[in-house]
C-alpha cells in the first residue's frame, strides 16, 4: 500500500475517534444538565413556598394592584423557581393596568423578585364610562383604588374609540402647552385638545373661570399679555368669558 494512503486512511481513524470522543462529551454534558435541572425543579430548597413572606418580593409598586401583581405567579408557589416563565410572567404583568414596565428575576435558592414601573398620569378625562386618567403616551388609566391626590388639569378631546395615535397626540399637544405656560400653568383647569392647531383652556383669573383660545403656538407669551390687560378688559366686557388670543397684537372677547 502506497505510504499517502496509509497516512490518509490513519488520519480518518483519528477523526472518527475525536468525532465519537465529542459526541460523548456532549451526551454526559446534556445528562448531566438535565440531572441538575431536575434537581433544581424537584428539590423542596429551591421551591417557592407560598407561606414565606418573602419568597416574592414586589417593588415599584403605588396604584397599580398588588393583588393583580401577586396573582401572575399563583401557579408558581410550591414548584422549583427555575421552573418559572419569567418572560411569560413578565407579559402578564405589563398588562396590567397602570404597568409600564417591569422585570422578573430569580433570587437563589428559593425567591423571586418584581420590580415595576408604573405610568406616571398627566391629566384627567372624562369618558362616557366615567373619569380616567392618561398618560404622556395616551394610554388610558383606571383611578386608583385608594385615595389618592392629583392636581392635573382635565383634558377635551379623547373618547373611548379614539385611537392610541389620536390620544398620544392631543396628550403631547397639552404637555407643550404646559411647558410654554411654565409655571402659569397652574392656573389652567381645562384643556381642549381636540384640534391640537387651535386649542383652548379654561383658566382661573381673579377667581373666575374664563376660556382662552391661544392657537397653536406661543402660549405663554399670549396668556401673559391677557393677565397683564385682563382688568382693563373686565371693565369695558365685563360680561365676556370667552377670549380670543390668536393674534399676537390682539385680544378679542366674546360674550
Amino acid at each position: 500500500m502506497p505510504r499517502d494512503n496509509k497516512k490518509s486512511g490513519g488520519i480518518r481513524w483519528r477523526l472518527w475517534l475525536g468525532l465519537a470522543a465529542a459526541c460523548l462529551v456532549c451526551a454526559s454534558t446534556a445528562a448531566a444538565a438535565l440531572k441538575l435541572r431536575d434537581y433544581l425543579s424537584t428539590d423542596p430548597r429551591f421551591t417557592l413556598a407560598r407561606d414565606r413572606q418573602d419568597a416574592l418580593t414586589i417593588t415599584g409598586l403605588r396604584y397599580a394592584p398588588r393583588a393583580k401583581v401577586r396573582h401572575v405567579f399563583d401557579a408558581d408557589f410550591g414548584h422549583g423557581i427555575l421552573a418559572v416563565p419569567l418572560a411569560e410572567r413578565q407579559r402578564r404583568l405589563l398588562a396590567i393596568d397602570w404597568v409600564e414596565d417591569a422585570s422578573v428575576s430569580r433570587v437563589w435558592p428559593d425567591r423571586l423578585a418584581v420590580r415595576i414601573r408604573e405610568r406616571n398620569p398627566v391629566a384627567f378625562v372624562f369618558l362616557r364610562g366615567g373619569v380616567a386618567l392618561i398618560d404622556a403616551e395616551g394610554v388610558l388609566l383606571e383611578p386608583p383604588p385608594q385615595q389618592a391626590s392629583f392636581t392635573f388639569p382635565v383634558l377635551s378631546g379623547i373618547r373611548e374609540d379614539s385611537t392610541e395615535d389620536t390620544r398620544r397626540e392631543r396628550v403631547q399637544a397639552l404637555l407643550r402647552l404646559e411647558a410654554d405656560l411654565g409655571y402659569l400653568a397652574k392656573d389652567v383647569s381645562e384643556v381642549d385638545a381636540s384640534d391640537p392647531e387651535n386649542m383652548r383652556v379654561v383658566v382661573q383669573v381673579d377667581h373666575q373661570a374664563v376660556s382662552l383660545l391661544l392657537g397653536d403656538a406661543n402660549y405663554g407669551r399670549r396668556y401673559q399679555n391677557f393677565l397683564g390687560h385682563f382688568q382693563e378688559i373686565e371693565q369695558r366686557s365685563p360680561r365676556a368669558r370667552t377670549f380670543d388670543l390668536r393674534l399676537e397684537d390682539r385680544i378679542t372677547a366674546k360674550e
